[in-house]
């Protein structure tokens, strides 16, 4: 630490001393106006005061990362000084324009401090006892109870996508794969995109954002609800690349969410429920508990 403080001391001292000399000299004048520092502070050294308070050397170690230029760590320390100065200048003001009321911040530190021991409190408790096995006929019973509660806000798909190089080999047979729901095509192609393709999704049974792959694929279209029912294989392509899109479903924006593109989602609703009845019987339970013990009274 020893070494540390003397490398910065040094630092400081001439990295800095052509931009801090004018700054310098007004402090000296500043600590010239009668403000003593404590006898618990002798040996430190200043290098800013504002009234009575003062801005330390030793407290601007640590603000410079190591291997910063000379140039830039004079920067950061004057900016460290300047901000400090001035929060201190506005700190003053407040002390002395506000009242004694709004300067007692003791109830909103204690609230706060509440606060944190609440969280703290009923984040072991859901860590403990909270249970999230969440079943698919519990989330299909949720689906179907609040389906006003599923609206599609953005088109859907279910694709097949290959993206392969202009020059690679036997793109007749890949025209061909792409197309087909044969099980054996089927493996053919995963065959051939795990050997050739530069970028493939070949999972059928899963929704997709149609958005997230217009980032994929160069499709140019105004109305991509129009595009959606009036196309099922798609064949693009641009200066270095073909791209075969299999649509094998769609759903347009706004209308009924399929379950299967919201499991998660509900999968965190309900677990969502449940903390917050698992919160509400602890305090319930406390409440019941403490009241049967007589350490709750309540005067009317």
């Amino acid at each position: 630490m020893k070494d540390e403080r003397s490398q910065f001391r040094g630092h400081f001292r001439f990295s800095c001393f052509l931009a801090f000399i004018t700054f310098t000299a007004s402090l000296i004048l500043l600590a010239s106006c009668g403000h003593s520092i404590g006898k618990e502070d002798k040996g430190r050294k200043p290098v800013a005061r504002v009234y009575n308070k003062y801005l330390f050397e030793d407290e601007l170690l640590g603000i410079v990362s190591p291997g910063t230029t000379a140039e830039d760590s004079c920067k950061i320390i004057g900016n460290f000084i300047t901000n400090w100065t001035k929060e201190a200048l506005i700190l003053n003001k407040a002390e002395a324009n506000l009242t004694d009321e709004q300067k007692n911040v003791e109830k909103a530190l204690e609230a706060y401090r509440q606060s944190l021991l609440l969280y703290a409190y009923e984040k072991e408790l859901v860590r403990q006892k909270l249970d999230t096995v969440v079943t698919d006929e519990e989330m299909e019973e949720y689906y179907k109870s609040n389906q006003n509660n599923f609206q599609l806000k953005d088109n859907i798909i279910k694709v097949i996508y290959v993206k392969v190089k202009k020059k690679a080999p036997q793109l007749a047979k890949l025209r061909n794969l792409y197309r087909s729901d044969q099980p054996k095509d089927i493996e053919a192609l995963k065959s051939y995109c795990h050997e050739f393709a530069e970028n493939f999704y070949l999972d059928d049974n899963s929704w997709l954002l149609f958005d997230d792959l217009l980032k994929e694929i160069p499709i140019e279209t105004y109305n991509k609800e129009l595009f959606l029912r009036n196309n099922r294989f798609v064949e693009v392509t641009d200066s270095l690349h073909y791209y075969f899109l299999n649509i094998k479903g769609f759903k347009i924006k706004n209308s009924m969410s399929p379950l299967s593109f919201e499991r998660e989602n509900i999968r965190n609703i309900i677990i969502n429920k449940r903390k917050l009845m698992l919160i509400t019987a602890m305090k319930e339970d406390v409440y019941r508990d403490a009241k049967e013990k007589k350490d709750v009274e309540l005067y009317k």
